[in-house]
């Protein structure tokens, strides 16, 4: 069973920079690591959606790991996905993790076969069952096509076996739901919402952090509402979502696309146009944003105060 872990705050879910030719582009990944540690965020989460981890290979998966864990050193933690479709598989991705400095694994359900809440029990326990690092549940219906019932988690929370969530839902009366619950519980889980857009309600209804696949692109505005949230100053976390809110409107200028090819095909292309990743390519089938797409994600960059320097504060100084 797992120990409960600290780990709360800005955890943003990396993303993986790639060459022309689709290798890992290294000088690309350390330059947008140094963007996220001088923004000044509380951990890395590598390997989960926005890091394209679907369709990665295993001697892929390795690299990413070897790679980030290289480079960020121990400045913070690494939580590492191992997600695939059934237990067995899960296992050995941990197996091959092993030897990386890693605080720790987020799995989701398993998928593709059919599963109900027994299985999704058992599956947790197990994954568990392998490791004495904690594990996040993460929770992402979109792609695995289950819901984690807050009953649930909060079981495998109680239990020891899960640490935490990585709630990437969207179902905010669920996510409220599964912060009360976790307060009557004692809170044995931590709470990271992946809902960039709602950080603020999710921070009034319990949340202990974010993972958001915009953070890559604004660690530092995450950053500062995180630190707003815990000294209570509500107005100041506003004023910064809604700045992000603004800044979130890149995932919807690609007309031609859908699902990672427009949202994580936007970030890529914003720190391209950031001058911190050298190209915006995709994991193959999926191909980069081109033309008007790229101009309006650019002027949306200009608007919000992302090009030219670290960012506004949430005054939009």
């Amino acid at each position: 069973m797992t120990s409960p872990s600290p780990l709360s705050g800005v955890v943003p879910p990396l993303l993986t920079p790639l060459t022309a030719d689709g290798d890992i582009d290294i000088p690309s990944l350390e330059r947008l690591i140094g963007h996220l540690l001088e923004g000044g965020v509380d951990g890395i989460f590598a390997l989960g959606s926005s890091g394209e981890v679907a369709f990665w290979d295993d001697a892929r998966r390795a690299a990413v790991l070897e790679a980030v864990t290289g480079t960020v050193a121990g400045q913070v933690p690494v939580i590492a996905g191992v997600i695939d479709m059934q237990t067995d598989r899960v296992v050995q991705h941990i197996r091959a993790a092993e030897r990386f400095d890693l605080a720790g694994y987020v799995a989701t359900a398993p998928f593709y076969a059919i599963t109900g809440p027994e299985e999704i029990d058992t599956h947790f326990r197990a994954v568990a069952a392998a490791t004495e690092r904690p594990i996040w549940a993460y929770d992402l219906p979109v792609c695995v096509h289950v819901k984690l019932s807050a009953a649930a988690l909060l079981r495998l929370g109680s239990d020891g076996v899960i640490t935490g969530v990585k709630d990437s839902s969207g179902d905010d009366v669920g996510f409220r739901r599964l912060a009360a619950g976790n307060r009557a519980a004692g809170s044995p889980l931590t709470l990271l919402t992946g809902h960039e857009v709602v950080v603020d309600g999710a921070y009034l209804a319990g949340a202990d952090g974010s993972v958001p696949g915009l953070g890559n692109v604004d660690p530092a505005g995450y950053v500062r509402m995180h630190e707003a949230a815990r000294a209570g100053d509500w107005e100041r976390v506003r004023r910064e979502q809604d700045r992000i809110a603004q800044l979130f409107e890149i995932v919807f200028q690609p007309t031609d696309k859908v699902g990672p090819a427009a949202g994580v095909g936007a970030f890529k292309t914003a720190l391209r146009e950031m001058g911190i990743f050298s190209t915006n390519t995709m994991a193959r089938p999926m191909s980069p944003l081109e033309g008007d797409a790229v101009d309006r994600i650019r002027g949306i960059l200009e608007q919000t105060g992302m090009l030219g320097g670290s960012g506004p504060d949430a005054d939009g100084a």
